[in-house]
């Protein structure tokens, strides 16, 4: 077989970085290397015209228009020193970030390299320091999406974690320090994937926000992120308000359930949930409600019975942040039986990172609606956007419990020594007949529609048609504050 055309050999190429683009007659006419910076912006604008605004040896950076968005691109380079980026290389992403300043469009980055360029020393550093400024100051202005589809090491590592949304393709590997030289200092053996792959960085540390089967479905998964916080209206929604999330709730009031279905239910089709797999006990989407792209935030009662924790609380608190950055309406499923107790959760920090997601609710001027499903206890009542944090509305199944904690819980404190009197044998029935006179005796749900703690008690088939109206009918102007990825 003849090869027409130029193979670009680089080191560390391999069959799977190439991919011919035409076969005729047992002839290739062209071999694309598919590690090849304007390869890879050209699959990301879906090959549209790109203007071009910088071309070096380290990155490349250009305009493109992806479906309904232009947005600026670039794209590291890692057929030369496997993406190590050097003075102009690192100029590239920083001309990029400033058109994207000026034309306030949202900036994508392709992420595969070795981090500042060893042989221009401390300038390469300097150069890199650069990169982080600019993405600093465009922090919470325009939406930043970093797509890393191969080894991403040092500066390269912290230019993606400072952006607001982290994809990693199948060959991801995001580390400080590689494999040989934790070995060299530490004399800890540990391979590049376990250091820093996809599945440690979506499960563990909390960096990768979607991790995808492919590099194809990375670079799709970012166009969809971009058109979302680009606040882009859609026009009307594509699916019936005459949707029943409530279909989903057990029929038994403690027995756990996925609450996915809800969200999906709630919201147009094609969603885009971020942080699927890390703190999975609260659940943060982007989508949109009848082509308005809000932000979802809900626990997740199958996991840890949708107990906020340490992780969980920081997730949503982030999540928070983006939404409000960029004026996408919050809306609130509320079934939290509070924070998980325990040694572990109080050494993770708990109570540091659970003042985030305070902190986050109460300081955001987005539109943001509650919905109360079913538990709404304690500390956790108030952290999950609560009127006292400025709740724009709270609504409420006719399920919903609003309380410092349980009534059976409630009673075992208030009611020890009654409970102690009774035999044992009879201590159960004695337990729920004392909730039930602490039930009428806090008011239950009435009482906190009488407080102004919920406004409104809904029927649930009518949770869409409700939230749609009140995410029209609101303003969305973003906050622009920044958007810190603590």
């Amino acid at each position: 077989m003849k090869l027409r055309g130029q193979l670009l050999e680089q080191p560390g190429s391999s069959a799977g970085d190439l991919e011919p683009t035409a076969l005729q007659s047992g002839v290739i006419t062209e071999v694309i290397d598919l590690r090849d910076p304007m390869h890879r912006l050209r699959q990301l604008s879906d090959g549209c015209a790109l203007e071009v605004l910088r071309v070096s040896d380290g990155a490349v950076s250009a305009v493109g228009q992806l479906g309904d968005t232009v947005c600026v691109l670039f794209a590291t380079d890692p057929r030369h020193k496997g993406g190590a980026l050097g003075v102009d290389g690192c100029a590239a992403i920083v001309d990029a970030y400033a058109t994207a300043m000026q034309r306030g469009v949202p900036v994508i980055g392709i992420w595969q390299s070795g981090g500042a360029r060893l042989p221009e020393g401390a300038a390469s550093l300097d150069a890199v320091g650069s990169v982080f400024a600019a993405m600093t100051q465009a922090s919470g202005v325009i939406p930043q999406i970093s797509v890393v589809l191969g080894p991403a090491a040092g500066g390269a590592a912290y230019g993606p974690a400072l952006t607001d949304v982290v994809i990693v393709g199948p060959a991801a590997r995001v580390f400080v320090t590689g494999p040989d030289i934790v070995n060299s200092v530490t004399g800890e053996t540990v391979d590049a994937e376990s250091l820093g792959g996809p599945d440690v960085h979506a499960k563990s540390s909390g960096l990768s926000h979607i991790r995808t089967a492919s590099d194809g479905e990375a670079l799709t998964r970012a166009r969809e992120v971009a058109s979302l916080l680009s606040n882009t209206h859609t026009g009307l929604g594509n699916k019936a308000a005459a949707s029943d999330p409530g279909r989903f709730l057990p029929t038994h009031e403690r027995r756990a359930y996925d609450v996915h279905p809800i969200v999906a239910d709630l919201l147009d089709d094609n969603l885009t949930e971020l942080h699927r797999e890390w703190a999975p006990n609260i659940v943060t989407t982007l989508g949109r409600l009848d082509g308005q792209p809000v932000g979802v935030i809900a626990n997740n009662p199958i996991r840890m019975g949708g107990c906020l924790t340490a992780a969980a609380s920081e997730k949503a608190a982030r999540f928070v942040r983006l939404c409000d950055a960029f004026g996408l309406p919050l809306i609130v499923l509320v079934d939290v039986p509070g924070y998980l107790p325990g040694g572990k959760q109080e050494a993770d920090g708990i109570v540091r990172r659970g003042a985030k997601l305070l902190h986050a609710f109460a300081a955001a001027q987005v539109p943001r609606f509650t919905v109360i499903t079913r538990k709404a206890y304690g500390g956790a009542y108030i952290a999950m956007n609560s009127r006292s944090l400025g709740a724009s509305r709270v609504l409420a199944w006719p399920t919903a419990v609003v309380d410092v904690m349980s009534a059976q819980a409630a009673v075992k404190i208030t009611r020890r020594r009654d409970i102690a009197d009774v035999p044992e044998h009879n201590r159960d029935e004695a337990i729920a007949v004392f909730a039930a006179e602490h039930s009428e005796l806090t008011g239950g749900l009435q009482r906190a529609v009488d407080n102004g703690i919920v406004d409104e008690v809904i029927d649930p088939s009518g949770t869409r048609t409700s939230l749609a109206t009140l995410v029209a009918g609101a303003s969305t102007v973003p906050s622009r504050q920044k958007n810190i990825p603590l």
